[in-house]
């Protein structure tokens, strides 16, 4: 998954994270998805991890090209 976030430089990334794994993952729950509990690792809705990247100076238009240009990767649904 791929996000592109703005967010207060005062705010911890892990935190930033955290909290978008954790509500994403409640929401997704409560829809009770049979195919999504199928690809849990274990109970675990998100894997521990994550990569974040900065963008620098990069125009924002160049950005968003990239990250739609991921859809359709060897990890995405078909």
């Amino acid at each position: 998954m791929h996000l592109l976030v703005a967010y207060p430089p005062k705010v911890a990334l892990s935190r930033l994270v955290n909290s978008l794994k954790g509500v994403s993952a409640r929401r997704v729950r409560a829809a009770n998805l049979p195919d999504v509990r199928n690809k849990l690792w274990g109970e675990h809705f998100w894997s521990p991890s994550y990569c974040a990247v900065s963008c620098g100076g990069a125009p924002l238009e160049t950005v968003k090209r990239y990250i739609e240009q991921q859809r359709g990767g060897a990890s995405s649904p078909p």
